[in-house]
């Protein structure tokens, strides 16, 4: 089991990492205090729990002292378990603005009613242990949303895995258009197979649907175009911070063309490395 603490500085992008260790599949606990941490790990340990990526974040909303801070690494020390910590840093100049944009205020601020260089210098000396034996440190000072979060991903994804679960979805623009797709090919240009009587009754599931439906040049070409541009286009999106996207192919009645479509451009996703799912929202429909 993977077990990583989450922690850093207010404003530095905690809660990016956390929505960011979530898609790639961790298990994520926000704001423990400092005394819950050991009957964390020992669920986190169960084997019935099944848990092979654990993230809990512990930061100054539960950690008010250096001693509270050497404690909870005392308690996962005594659990004798692997665990690492990353740690989310920003220069107070960065963290200022970030809560000026936000119209919030710094957790101690807010409890001791001190101004907010204070609190972030008070800060920084109470999760000072915490930095010293991170394994992972992050500045986020000069990063995007989309940067920081590549980078989190980048040091937690496993072999093969990518940071962008991608779905793809045939339909029928008949029925309307799946409101989740971030992109619509559209291929009811294509020879449609619903007006060939033995055709007809199948889908694009159905070998000689497929068959028929590629054997045409124009479908040959326009999947070529079709990959070309996604081929282009997915590392656009993974590098701006993506984290799911719905590619959605529609004909007319999403049976045949669609279908077709779909089990195409799902292969060539998972060629291209990524994960895809392959739906078809409006096979079974039978008007």
């Amino acid at each position: 089991m993977t077990f990583l603490v989450v922690t850093g500085l207010s404003g530095a992008g905690k809660s990016m990492a956390v929505n960011a260790l979530e898609d790639i599949g961790f298990f994520c606990i926000d704001n423990i205090p400092a005394g819950l941490l050991p009957r964390i790990v020992d669920f986190a340990l169960q084997g019935e729990n099944q848990l092979s990526r654990v993230a809990v974040v512990m930061d100054i909303r539960g950690l008010r002292s250096v001693e509270q801070v050497q404690e909870a690494l005392a308690a996962l020390d005594e659990k004798q378990m692997n665990y690492d910590i990353l740690f989310l840093d920003a220069n107070d100049n960065v963290i200022r603005r970030r809560y000026k944009e936000t119209r919030r205020m710094h957790p101690i601020e807010a409890s001791e009613g001190i101004p907010i260089g204070e609190a972030i210098a008070r800060e920084r000396k109470i999760l000072q242990p915490l930095r010293d034996r991170a394994k992972y440190v992050i500045d986020t000072s000069l990063l995007s949303v989309a940067q920081s979060r590549e980078r989190v991903c980048g040091l937690f994804l496993q072999k093969g895995e990518c940071a962008m679960a991608v779905t793809v979805m045939s339909f029928g623009f008949k029925y309307g258009l799946p409101q989740e797709a971030d992109i619509v090919l559209d291929v009811r240009c294509l020879p449609n197979p619903f007006y060939v009587p033995e055709l007809k009754n199948l889908t694009g599931l159905d070998q000689a649907v497929f068959d028929y439906v590629m054997k045409a040049p124009e479908s040959q070409e326009l999947l070529r175009r079709y990959e070309s541009m996604l081929e282009y286009a997915l590392p656009l999106y993974v590098k701006e911070g993506k984290s799911q996207l719905v590619i959605a192919i529609g004909c007319t009645g999403g049976k045949h063309r669609s279908i077709t479509f779909a089990r195409q451009i799902g292969a060539f996703c998972q060629k291209l490395g990524y994960l895809p799912s392959v739906q078809h929202r409006d096979a079974r429909r039978t008007m």
